[in-house]
């Protein structure tokens, strides 16, 4: 079948099962294969925006001779003006039918039928194919919270910003922005400009589109036409090569990559910004202090939270531990005013602390239960009155109110550690 009838016969019906056995019966076509692989890998890009429908038939136009033209404007040897007249000489060939539900579709990098790179993967999969889509992938973060024993030690801090994700590949003398899934963001053009420098050329830049409008700009990112975005700027943090990148991992660790960040920052434009970032050791209480006034920062500013980095981690093209997310959150210090035991498999051990007390102004009440590890609730339980009194730091998502108003609570407290007692005593 070719490959437009293909893509025909994927757009008929929505069921994935249905397009995993039409790709199965045509994915040993080469032409398909390649035709595939141009559209869905992210990497591959054609350095053209508008490429308009076909409203005649030409005489037919062939694979090999469109892949050969298609190559051209890839390694950008056809840009502007000659770019434009060789994708009119190509629609002028093809039929109607090819080029709209096949070349053009290559070229606009979206076939439309329902099929992704993950699709055609699991199919080739199945069928024992050595043929697979490059599939894109950035780094991603692991919530610090659910990993606090990774927390120690030399780290880069940094406030996370509330923005889009953006990953600029800079190739070919242009700058082409991902999101986080591989998709082409085409309406920050002032950004790509900025970018496209020879000194910029052969490099990865990940980051974070910014404005004072995080809503507005979310309607802004994938409007098709008019989009306003001449406020947005890329707040970066990271930076590798892009040989590194298609590798997977940087071969510099955190510290180097952000050093060459701010060597390259020299030649940045207004609309590029490095993200500050500090280096502490949380291994000591000069960086434990220095988190928590960046953590009340964070709270005070509106970042989304804090980014956690070892300093001698690399950047690896998967979710890794080497970037750690905290969301903001406050700490209080209050007295334990009574103990309660706990139920079902806590019985018999300590359940949650009963603490009041005041702090920054506010009186507080309320239940802590959360945080404590099976040792602490047993530990903690055998030595229940002498705990009666005693400070201990809480740490929260939020502060509440009462419905009465006469106090306030904490939006999931949990146990933090006594205050005033020396790591290893025993109590």
């Amino acid at each position: 079948m070719l490959p437009w009838k293909i893509i025909q016969k994927l757009e008929s019906n929505n069921s994935r099962l249905f397009k995993e056995d039409v790709i199965e019966s045509h994915l040993k076509d080469i032409d398909f294969q390649e035709g595939l692989s141009m559209c869905l890998d992210s990497l591959v890009t054609f350095g053209v925006k508008q490429v308009p429908e076909s409203q005649e038939d030409g005489k037919g136009l062939k694979w090999s001779y469109f892949k050969d033209k298609a190559s051209l404007l890839i390694e950008r040897e056809r840009t502007g003006h000659a770019a434009r007249d060789e994708i009119l000489e190509l629609m002028s060939l093809a039929t109607s039918e090819q080029w709209n539900s096949w070349y053009r579709r290559i070229l606009i990098k979206d076939l439309r039928c329902g099929v992704s790179e993950k699709t055609v993967n699991n199919v080739a999969k199945r069928m024992d194919l050595k043929f697979r889509v490059p599939v894109f992938s950035c780094m991603l973060a692991h919530d610090g919270a659910k990993h606090p024993k990774k927390i120690h030690g030399s780290c880069l801090v940094e406030y996370k910003y509330d923005g889009v994700r953006v990953i600029a590949i800079t190739s070919k003398g242009s700058a082409t922005l991902y999101s986080r899934n591989g998709k082409i963001l085409s309406n920050f053009p002032h950004i790509e400009e900025a970018l496209s420098k020879p000194e910029f050329n052969g490099f990865v830049l990940d980051g974070e589109v910014m404005s004072d409008d995080f809503q507005s700009l979310m309607k802004q990112v994938h409007r098709k036409t008019n989009a306003k975005t001449d406020d947005a700027y890329l707040a970066l943090f990271d930076i590798l090569p892009l040989s590194e990148f298609n590798n997977g991992k940087s071969n510099l660790n955190s510290v180097q990559r952000k050093d060459f960040l701010d060597d390259m920052s020299k030649s940045f434009e207004s609309c590029i910004k490095p993200v500050e970032y500090t280096v502490l050791d949380f291994d000591t209480k000069e960086g434990e202090k220095t988190f928590s006034e960046m953590n009340k920062n964070a709270l005070a500013q509106g970042y989304e939270g804090l980014m956690i980095k070892p300093v001698n981690d690399i950047y690896e093209c998967k979710r890794s531990h080497a970037w750690l997310k905290i969301k903001p959150f406050i700490e209080v210090t209050l007295t334990v005013t009574d103990i309660q035991e706990g139920s079902g498999k806590h019985e018999g051990k300590l359940g949650a602390f009963s603490v009041e007390g005041n702090d920054d102004g506010k009186f507080f009440s309320l239940s802590v239960g959360s945080g404590l590890t099976d040792d602490d609730r047993e530990k903690f339980w055998k030595a229940k009155d002498s705990l009666i009194g005693q400070l201990i730091e809480i740490r929260a998502d939020a502060v509440t109110q009462s419905e009465e108003g006469e106090h306030f609570s904490l939006r999931f407290p949990r146990f933090k550690t006594f205050r005033g007692f020396n790591v290893g005593e025993k109590i």
